[in-house]
Order: C-alpha cells, then sequence, then structure tokens
C-alpha cells in the first residue's frame, strides 16, 4: 500500500467516525428530549435509561452507516478538491480509478462489519432496546383479534373465537385435520390453556371426530394435553420483532410462517433482503459520493457537502418508498423492489464518474 493510500484510508476512515459520532449525539439528544417526559411519568430508573440507550446508540449507528459513508466520502473528497490534492496525485501518473482504490478498501471494511454487527450483534441489543420500549414507552397490549384461523402445517387447522394473552387461554376452539381436500379428524374444545411446566396445550371440555371411509369414532373429555406448531409467543406483542431477529433466527422464522401459510413472511423476508442490500449500499454510495465532489467548484466545500446531503436525502426516500412498495405488495418481485435504490443509486454513480475530470 502507498503512501497516498494509507493517507486517503486513514481520512476517510476517521471522517466516517466523526460524522458518525456527530449525528448520533444529534439524533440521541432529540430521542431524549422527546421521551423525558414519559420517563418521568412512568418512573424510570436512570440505570435501565441508561441501559437503554448503550443498546440505542449502536442501533442508530448502524442504520445510518450507509449514508454517513457517502457523507464521509463527500467530505474527505471536496477537501483533497479544494486543496489541489487531487489534481497533484493525477499529475504523478496516479489515475482516478487507482485513487479511488483507497476509498473502497475503506467503504469495504465499513461494509462488512456492518453486515456482521446489523446480522448478528445488533439483533440481540435490539432485544433490550424493543423490550424497554414495551414495558416503558408503548400501552400495555392485549390480544384483540377476534374469530381467528390459523393453519398449522400441512394438514392442520386451528379456529378460536378469541385468546387472552394475559393468561394465555383461548376460548371456542376447533382442531381441523384435512388430508387430500377431506376432513379426517375435528376436535371442538370450551377452552385450551397453556401449560407452563410441560410446554403444550391443554384442551377443556373436548371433543373428537374421527371420520374414517365406513363411519366415524367419537370421544370427549375434560381434560386432553395435546403439541401444538404455536406457543404462546405467536399471540404476543411483536412489536419491531423482525429487529430483534438474527439472520438465522429470521430464517428459521421464516420457515415457520410458510409453513403456516401466514401473511406476515413478507415483512420478515424484506427485513432479511435489506440486511443483505446495505452493505452493497454502502460500496455505491461511496462511489457517488467521490464522484460528486471531486472536481473543485467556486462554491467550495459547502456547495459540496450540502449536494451530498441533498443526494443522501434522495436515497434515504427512495429506500422509505421500496420498502414500503414491497410490504404493501405491489410488486410481485419483493428482492427487485428493495434493491431498486441500488440500482438506480449504481447507474447514477456510474454516469457521475464518467463526467469526473480525469
Amino acid at each position: 500500500m502507498k503512501l497516498i493510500d494509507k493517507y486517503i484510508l486513514k481520512k476517510f476512515l476517521t471522517t466516517f467516525v466523526f460524522v458518525v459520532l456527530v449525528l448520533v449525539t444529534i439524533i440521541v439528544v432529540i430521542d431524549f428530549t422527546e421521551k423525558n417526559y414519559k420517563f418521568i411519568d412512568n418512573e424510570v430508573p436512570n440505570k435501565e435509561i441508561l441501559k437503554y440507550y448503550l443498546t440505542f446508540i449502536p442501533f442508530i449507528a448502524g442504520l445510518i452507516t450507509p449514508i454517513t459513508v457517502f457523507i464521509a466520502a463527500v467530505l474527505v473528497t471536496a477537501n483533497l478538491a479544494v486543496r489541489t490534492e487531487i489534481i497533484a496525485i493525477l499529475s504523478n501518473g496516479i489515475s482516478f480509478r487507482r485513487m479511488m482504490v483507497p476509498y473502497f478498501l475503506g467503504a469495504s471494511m465499513i461494509a462488512i462489519i456492518s453486515f456482521y454487527l446489523n446480522g448478528w450483534w445488533l439483533p440481540d441489543l435490539n432485544k433490550i432496546r424493543i423490550n424497554f420500549e414495551v414495558e416503558y414507552l408503548e400501552k400495555p397490549f392485549y390480544f384483540s383479534e377476534r374469530n381467528v384461523h390459523m393453519q398449522l402445517n400441512a394438514t392442520d387447522f386451528l379456529y378460536f373465537q378469541r385468546y387472552n394473552n394475559r393468561s394465555d387461554m383461548a376460548f371456542k376452539v376447533t382442531l381441523e385435520r384435512i388430508k387430500e381436500h377431506k376432513l379426517v379428524q375435528k376436535m371442538t374444545a370450551e377452552k385450551m390453556k397453556w401449560d407452563t411446566l410441560t410446554k403444550k396445550w391443554e384442551l377443556q371440555n373436548w371433543n373428537r371426530r374421527t371420520i374414517k371411509d365406513f363411519g366415524e369414532d367419537y370421544e370427549s373429555g375434560d381434560k386432553l394435553d395435546t403439541l401444538l406448531n404455536i406457543k404462546p409467543e405467536d399471540f404476543a406483542y411483536k412489536y419491531r420483532l423482525n429487529e430483534t431477529l438474527t439472520i438465522d433466527e429470521l430464517n428459521e422464522y421464516i420457515d415457520i410462517l410458510k409453513s403456516r401459510s401466514s401473511d406476515e413472511v413478507e415483512v420478515y423476508e424484506i427485513e432479511k433482503y435489506i440486511r443483505y442490500m446495505l452493505p452493497y449500499a454502502v460500496i455505491i454510495l461511496t462511489l457517488i459520493g467521490i464522484s460528486v465532489s471531486a472536481e473543485k467548484s467556486r462554491g467550495g466545500t459547502g456547495f459540496k457537502v450540502a449536494l451530498g446531503f441533498l443526494i443522501a436525502f434522495i436515497y434515504l426516500i427512495m429506500f422509505v418508498l421500496a420498502k414500503a412498495i414491497a410490504e404493501a405488495g405491489s410488486i410481485s418481485n419483493n428482492v427487485l423492489a428493495i434493491w431498486m435504490p441500488n440500482i438506480i443509486g449504481l447507474i447514477a454513480g456510474l454516469i457521475l464518474y464518467r463526467f469526473v475530470p480525469r
């Protein structure tokens, strides 16, 4: 690695860290100001507030990483251009493409670390953060759905009239088993309660009809333990649940939802796609940041920084729209919807790069 590579890489990484610290500080101050009255009203211990913000800060830092990398690229390149250092580098026989190598090396390092943190480390921290928000900032959750129908697996279907998430009990329960489009078994029960010791559901006042080729069998009883492909957690508050799952947990949860033919599958698939998309956004935004700020202008670095923030804002709007479109099911290919900002950004970056003076 040449001296100029070390020089640019050091400036790029230190500027990135500086921008992250500044933006995170601003966001934390604003967030604390907005939530302080809730902390006071709910008499939240200072220790819990501190613990909350120790998990909130990494979450925000991970969330804004692509944008902060872009801003860092704009700041560093604009300063190099203003001080005519880019001209000096090019006049010494180093091509503009070669000059970009330390930028992409730094961006790749950030992208890899960001992928690991967003994929595995941050979700575990998010569990603490979101549990805090549910306990102190959100209203108490009550499962309010009525007449719920669920598919448990390929053959079993569950219906209940209502569910009490405080007592983990369902009322007016029906279990049906259907094979080859034929009903082969039907169970009904007045109540279905979760047993914390056996980790099974207890059916109370139950009846079971088993339909055979010739006739049917009928059984009934007061109590019956049964193992179902659901747990009380499935009826708990799912506030930002997707943010608390690691990539491995996401894959497992998606498989479970698919086995139940759940409508929530897309929400968690989109979350997984976003985590794989963001590292590439770091690289693409670095390209755009270098290209948009490499030319020396009369406006100085202030104009370049303002332009950089404008482009970052446009990219953020595109990302929010793409996510909303994917979650709404307005496009058949969710992967394409999530990657659209990166595709457009890459095209824009290559166009900007082509017109950079060399």
